[in-house]
């Protein structure tokens, strides 16, 4: 997730000319998760870490701030909530990817430092896990569906990303509800997380479709379909397979 969301925020403020200082801070935080989570996930680090926690506790709030800004993007502008404005203004939902981001790696955090650190958080139980996991699918579905419908859905592989990941928020959610993990939720997940991955491949063909193709890449990455954008379906596949991991884990007692 941190790694679609350094992608895609220096890809598109990059082409906004980093028109306001503020728009530097969703690449920083991005990056410095990726650096604390992957000396996570190598075991060189044990226990809470108040460094960590720290950067974790930035990316939420810069995306949480970036909610706003861009929110205020869309409004400020002639005609306010209007399609024109959602289709070709700041991506509205765009960083609540950051949240889920920073939110991801909390719960990392807490379930990588053992039980003692969880405090009141339900997370040993995979059911919180699941439901958020379950919120950030909706949400980045539906930030598909709105630029796929701006794009008419030409290519019938659009749909996917908008019918399959509500599938899997919706197998996810009843999994959290019910303390119950089925195969057809693991089988949705598995499936959604293949989606970002060939979504990626789809919209590197179609940036390939503009004049002068990825010869021109410079100017064709900015124009064409967003690359990094897709992957994020990938890693919030990722975390509800671990929700499910635990929901079974925790079952079994």
């Amino acid at each position: 997730m941190a790694g679609s969301v350094l992608a895609d925020s220096a890809m598109e403020h990059y082409r906004g000319s980093f028109d306001n200082r503020a728009m530097l801070l969703p690449i920083a935080s991005s990056a410095l998760a990726i650096a604390a989570d992957s000396r996570l996930a190598s075991g060189r680090v044990t226990g809470a870490s108040p460094l960590t926690a720290s950067i974790h506790a930035a990316s939420i709030a810069v995306g949480a701030a970036g909610l706003g800004f861009h929110t205020y993007n869309v409004t400020r502008k002639a005609g306010g909530i209007s399609w024109n404005n959602l289709f070709y203004r700041a991506p509205i939902g765009a960083p609540a990817a950051l949240v889920t981001s920073g939110m991801l790696g909390v719960a990392a955090q807490a379930l990588g430092s053992g039980a003692s650190y969880l405090g009141p958080l339900p997370l040993l139980s995979g059911r919180a896990l699941a439901g958020f996991t379950a919120l950030g699918l909706a949400g980045a579905s539906a930030e598909a569906a709105l630029l796929h419908f701006r794009g008419a859905y030409h290519d019938s592989f659009m749909w996917l990303p908008v019918t399959l990941p509500p599938l899997s928020a919706a197998a996810l959610a009843r999994a959290a509800m019910t303390g119950r993990a089925g195969w057809i939720t693991t089988a949705t997940l598995a499936a959604t997380a293949a989606v970002g991955l060939f979504g990626m491949a789809f919209h590197a063909y179609g940036v390939s479709r503009n004049m002068g193709g990825w010869k021109n890449w410079r100017q064709n990455i900015l124009a064409g379909p967003p690359l990094p954008a897709p992957p994020s379906f990938t890693g919030l596949a990722i975390a509800g397979l671990g929700a499910l991991m635990l929901i079974r884990r925790f079952a079994r007692g």
